[in-house]
C-alpha cells in the first residue's frame, strides 16, 4: 500500500508594479527640459551659457530627488506622473521668472527686486510641505474626522485678509495678509481645507441630496431643506467677492463645490442650478462693486482700457490688451525664449500674466503643451478618484482635481480674454510663494490617495482548515 501527500497552499494577490522607476525616468526629463530652457534663455540674452546654470540644475534636481525618494519610501504605489508633471511646471516657471529678472525694462521699475531666488526658496518650502504630507498623512481617511474643523479653518483663512492691521489691499483685492515681512495669500491654502470639508459633508449627505428631489421642466430640483449647503457656499462666495473684491477665489470655491456635489449625487440639476446662482451673484456684484466692474470693462473692451490708461486716467488698466498683443506676436512657434517683449506688462509679467510670456516666446504650440501638462495633472487626479476604494477618498480627489482645473481655467481664461481677469496665479508657473507651496501640498494629498488606491490588497490570512491533508491510496 502506497501513500501520497497533497498540500494546499494560499496564493497571495499578485501586486501591481510600483512604477517608481518610471517616475524616476520622467523626473530626469522634468529636470533636463527646464535646464535646456535656462541655457536657451541665457544664449538669447547674452550669447553665452548663463553662469548660474549649474546651480539651477543642481537645485531643481535636488528638489526632484528628495520628492522621489520620499515617494519611493512612503508611497510606493502612487501615481508615477503627478510628481514629474508638477516638477516640470515648477522648473519652467523658475526659468521664465529668471528670464524676466534680466529685463532692463523691469529693472527700471521703482519697486523691482529679483524674484527667481525667492521662487526657488518657495519651491523648496513647497517640496518640504509635500514631504511632510506624505510622512504625516499615513492614510487620507484620517482627514474625514476633521470635517467640521476644516470648515471652521477655511472660514478663518478666508476672513484673515479682512482683519485690520493684518490684511493688505494689493491692486484693489484684499486677499493678502502681512506677517513678519512676508506676504501670504490664505485663499490658496483654504481651497485644500474646504475640499476636505466638502468631501466629508457630501459623503454623509449625498443620499438625501441625490434621492430627495422634485422634478421640474425635466430637471430634478432639490428640496428646500437640502438647499442649505449650496446656499451657504453661494453666500460665502458672494461675501468674499464683496468684501475682498476677489473674483477668482469666489469662482474657485463655488465651482469646486458644484463639481463635488454633482459627483456625489449624479444629478445634472445641481450643475444647472449652481451655474444660475453663480451668474446671478457675479452680475449682481459686478453692477455695484467698482473693482469688479473695472475688470469686466477691461474684458469687454481691452483696447479702450489701454487707451484710457495711456492717457493717464486713473482706475484703468493696460495689461489685458498687452497680454493679447503678446499672444498675437508669438504666432504658432513663438519668438523664442528670451526674445519676447512681454516685460512691457511690467510688475505683473511674472505673476498674473506669466502665461502671456509663454505665449509670446513659445507660441501657440508652447501654450498647448503647457495646458496639456495641466490637463494631465487633472486627468491623473480624476483617475485617482475613480480608483479610490472609499467614498471620502473619491470625493476628496475629485475636489482637489476640480479646484486645480478651475484655477487653471480661471487664470488662463482671464489672460487670454475668455473671461474677466481674476488676479489669481497660474499654479507652479507664476511667481508667488503661497501658490507654489499650497499646490505642492495638493499634489502630496493626491499622491497619498493614489498610493492607497493602487496598493495591492493584502494576502488573505491563512485558513486553519486548509491544512495538509493525507490521501491514502491502495
Amino acid at each position: 500500500m502506497s501513500s501520497s501527500t497533497t498540500h494546499t497552499s494560499t496564493i497571495g494577490a499578485i501586486g501591481a508594479p510600483s512604477r517608481r522607476n518610471t517616475e524616476l525616468a520622467l523626473l530626469v526629463f522634468a529636470v533636463v527640459i527646464p535646464l535646456f530652457a535656462y541655457m536657451n534663455v541665457g544664449l538669447a540674452l547674452d550669447g553665452k551659457v548663463p553662469s548660474g546654470m549649474l546651480g539651477y540644475g543642481a537645485g531643481l534636481g535636488l528638489l526632484a530627488a528628495v520628492g522621489h525618494l520620499v515617494v519611493r519610501k512612503f508611497a510606493a504605489y502612487a501615481d508615477p506622473l503627478l510628481l514629474p508633471l508638477a516638477t516640470l511646471l515648477n522648473g519652467l516657471g523658475l526659468v521664465v521668472i529668471w528670464r524676466l529678472d534680466q529685463s532692463e525694462r523691469l529693472q527700471q521699475l521703482p519697486n523691482f527686486s529679483v524674484a527667481a531666488p525667492n521662487q526657488l526658496m518657495y519651491s523648496a518650502i513647497g517640496i518640504a510641505l509635500f514631504v511632510g504630507v506624505l510622512l504625516l498623512l499615513k492614510d487620507h481617511r484620517v482627514l474625514q474626522r476633521y470635517t467640521y474643523i476644516s470648515m471652521v479653518g477655511a472660514l478663518v483663512l478666508l476672513l484673515l485678509p479682512l482683519v485690520p492691521g493684518l490684511g493688505m489691499n494689493v491692486f484693489g483685492a484684499k486677499i493678502w495678509i502681512h506677517i513678519g515681512g512676508f506676504s501670504i495669500q490664505p485663499g490658496e491654502f483654504a481651497k485644500i481645507v474646504i475640499a476636505i470639508f466638502f468631501a466629508g459633508y457630501l459623503m454623509v449627505k449625498r443620499d438625501a441630496l441625490a434621492l430627495a428631489s422634485r422634478r421640474f421642466m425635466g430637471l430634478y430640483l432639490p428640496r428646500g431643506r437640502d438647499l442649505g449647503p449650496i446656499i451657504v457656499v453661494w453666500g460665502m462666495s458672494i461675501l468674499i467677492l464683496v468684501f475682498e473684491t476677489d473674483l477668482g477665489t469666489s469662482l474657485l470655491f463655488f465651482g469646486m463645490f458644484v463639481v463635488m456635489l454633482y459627483v456625489a449625487t449624479e444629478r445634472t440639476s445641481w450643475i444647472v442650478f449652481g451655474l444660475m446662482m453663480s451668474a446671478v451673484g457675479a452680475v449682481g456684484v459686478a453692477s455695484f462693486e467698482p473693482h469688479v466692474k473695472q475688470r469686466v470693462d477691461a474684458w469687454l473692451d481691452p483696447m479702450r482700457e489701454y487707451t484710457l490708461s495711456q492717457q493717464g486716467m486713473a482706475g484703468h488698466s493696460e495689461q489685458a490688451m498687452q497680454a493679447l498683443w503678446a499672444f498675437g506676436s508669438g504666432g504658432t512657434l513663438g519668438t523664442g525664449l528670451g526674445q519676447g517683449n512681454s516685460d512691457l506688462i511690467k510688475f505683473a509679467a511674472n505673476s498674473d500674466f506669466i502665461l502671456a510670456t509663454f505665449g509670446e516666446e513659445l507660441g501657440l504650440a508652447g501654450i498647448m503643451a503647457i495646458l496639456l501638462i495641466y490637463g494631465l495633472i487633472v486627468e491623473r487626479g480624476v483617475r485617482t478618484a475613480l480608483a479610490a476604494r472609499d467614498p471620502f477618498g473619491k470625493l476628496l480627489a475629485i475636489g482637489l482635481s476640480g479646484a486645480f482645473a478651475i484655477q487653471v481655467f480661471v487664470v488662463a481664461g482671464g489672460v487670454m480674454g475668455l473671461i474677466p481677469l481674476t488676479g489669481m496665479t497660474m499654479p507652479f508657473l507664476a511667481y508667488g510663494g503661497s501658490s507654489v507651496i499650497a499646490n505642492w501640498a495638493l499634489i502630496g494629498i493626491l499622491i497619498r490617495i493614489s498610493d492607497t488606491a493602487r496598493r495591492p490588497a493584502p494576502s488573505p490570512a491563512p485558513n486553519p482548515d486548509a491544512e495538509m491533508t493525507q490521501v491514502v491510496r491502495p
